[in-house]
């Protein structure tokens, strides 16, 4: 990492089903060149198709698409709401379920179902869950987006041991160990303060060198963030606001979920087979845990809450109706929040632990009629995402403001302490070939960025492949893409930003919140089990 003092800025200039293993050996070959000639050959790759990482191809029939009901995650109830904080308990336990009709397959799950229940709250209003380990393996719990303080942030190696894991066996990947890591026996309460803005957050599994094929195997679950100012705009509301958790996913002949671990027990030796190590993509997808679902829906504007939660898969969202007409995704809302104003979009890219709020009308299509969502970056099967079928007339009192937040943070570049320089490449790990930021693979016991509670920071990221780049803690603003400005969809605050091969982004936030150790890191999750993460003090 390169640090510059007050007031620096500038920049860089610079899957789908037909996955082989040439294609591959190209993404090798690409991190090669990459490494001797630097930017100049990336830049060339910024011009390849959105696809990182290796297609698992699924060993049982796949239903026809648009056959299976959208299913809709149950909300939790609160076990107590007293004193002016919800509690709430989650129980990680494996289940069977029926995700491919006729077809039991495995899952590990918050609460015994895939996605995990959701959880709604009230802006300002604590929330304490409760979680306890059945599963067979140590477990961590992240809230994606939450302004949390460190000590329930998830940090990787903060483990909750199962019954009767031995005590003194959580040394990490590579024989590291965390002397900071505070370790529970089967249970943990993490505490949310939730004083942030209204947004669409996810929990999800956390555990150093294991996060992805937690997350595959079912750890993932919504967290809806609300307040008064968002409730009066009028946006479509009740049964015509949906979360869409979208993820891809592979089935093995036995119908369990396919996944290419080193060590399938999850237990020791952490990574994926060689020709995934750039990330694993399935061959099928699910929307709240259902393949390429329909959803009935009334002929009116509809709030979509979307959640890429992929391992690796970055989608281009369309709106088709039957008769080839694209709708109009009117985005009111980023990862931390919504917009200060709407953003109209006709095709919209989404990266894995992105999330998009988005309204779509759906009164111009005739009853009867089907708008599909449609992935631009897919091709057979995977082009696919889900369906709405327009079931009858209604009334529509629903509005899309002009203006939607004026509470959105505004930092100027001159009011940055200071300038970072980070790189996210693959380069050489402990154990082999992984994934780097500024040449380091992660390390709990090392501090990589210091920071003070307040600082504004203006960060340049850079990358060779696709990463979806994840700040713990702090929402951010896009400056710059490439030394150009901000494309239409990084508006509002973020804190997952995607960066596309050989490209730069600059970032500006304030540190502010909580003091303590959080992380970054790239969400493309098997990227973060190979090293592509690192630690973020703040003092």
């Amino acid at each position: 990492m390169r640090e510059h003092g007050e007031h620096g800025a500038g920049g860089y200039t610079g899957g789908g089903a037909g996955v082989t293993r040439r294609h591959v050996l190209g993404i090798g070959g690409a991190l090669g060149l990459l490494a001797a000639t630097g930017l100049t050959t990336s830049a060339a790759l910024a011009r390849r198709p959105a696809i990182t990482g290796a297609e698992l191809r699924s060993e049982v029939p796949l239903p026809p698409p648009f056959q299976v009901p959208l299913p809709l995650p149950a909300v939790l109830k609160p076990v107590a709401t007293s004193g002016g904080v919800d509690r709430y308990e989650i129980t990680q336990r494996e289940v069977s379920a029926e995700i491919l009709p006729g077809i039991r397959t495995p899952l590990w799950t918050y609460e015994g179902s895939f996605p995990g229940p959701t959880i709604e709250s009230r802006r300002g209003r604590p929330v304490t869950v409760r979680h306890r380990n059945e599963l067979p393996v140590p477990t961590v719990v992240h809230l994606h987006g939450g302004r949390t303080p460190a000590a329930s942030d998830g940090y990787p190696t903060d483990l909750v041991l199962p019954g009767g894991w031995p005590k003194e066996s959580h040394r990490h990947g590579h024989g590291m160990r965390d002397p900071r890591a505070v370790v529970s026996e089967l249970t943990r309460d993490y505490t949310f303060p939730l004083d942030q803005r209204p947004a669409l957050l996810w929990y999800h599994d956390h555990r150093m060198d294991f996060t992805a094929p937690a997350i595959w195997r079912g750890l993932a679950g919504l967290h809806v963030v609300r307040d008064d100012a968002e409730d009066a705009l009028g946006l479509p509301a009740g049964p015509r606001e949906l979360p869409l958790m979208i993820a891809d996913r592979a089935f093995a002949a036995d119908g369990g979920l396919a996944y290419p671990s080193l060590d399938p027990t999850l237990r020791a030796r952490p990574g994926v087979r060689e020709e995934y190590f750039a990330g694993v993509l399935g061959d099928v997808i699910l929307v709240n845990g259902a393949p390429w679902p329909v959803h009935e829906v009334d002929a009116a504007r509809h709030r979509l809450r979307v959640l890429n939660a992929s391992n690796a898969r970055h989608y281009e969202l369309e709106a088709v109706t039957d008769d080839g007409r694209s709708l109009d995704l009117v985005q009111i809302g980023a990862d931390q929040g919504l917009l200060e104003a709407p953003v109209t979009h006709r095709v919209l890219p989404i990266a894995p632990a992105e999330r998009h709020d988005l309204i779509i009308d759906f009164a111009g299509v005739p009853i009867g009629g089907r708008v599909r969502i449609v992935n631009r970056l897919g091709s057979g099967r995977t082009r696919d995402v889900m369906a709405f079928l327009v079931a009858r007339g209604a009334a529509d009192d629903s509005r899309v403001p002009r203006t939607l937040s004026t509470d959105l943070p505004f930092w100027r570049r001159e009011d940055a302490v200071r300038v970072r320089d980070l790189a996210f490449r693959a380069g050489r790990t402990h154990s082999g070939r992984g994934w780097l930021i500024d040449g380091l693979p992660f390390d709990p016991a090392r501090a990589d960025v210091t920071t003070r509670l307040g600082d504004v920071e203006v960060w340049r990221l850079v990358a060779d492949l696709h990463h979806p780049v994840h700040l713990h803690l702090v929402g951010f603003r896009v400056l710059s893409r490439g030394g150009s400005p901000p494309l239409p969809h990084d508006a509002g605050l973020k804190d997952t930003v995607s960066l596309r091969p050989g490209e730069s982004v600059e970032i500006i936030t304030r540190f502010d919140g909580y003091r303590g150790r959080y992380l970054f890191h790239c969400h493309n999750a098997e990227h973060e089990d190979m090293g592509m993460m690192a630690n973020l003090e703040i003092v």
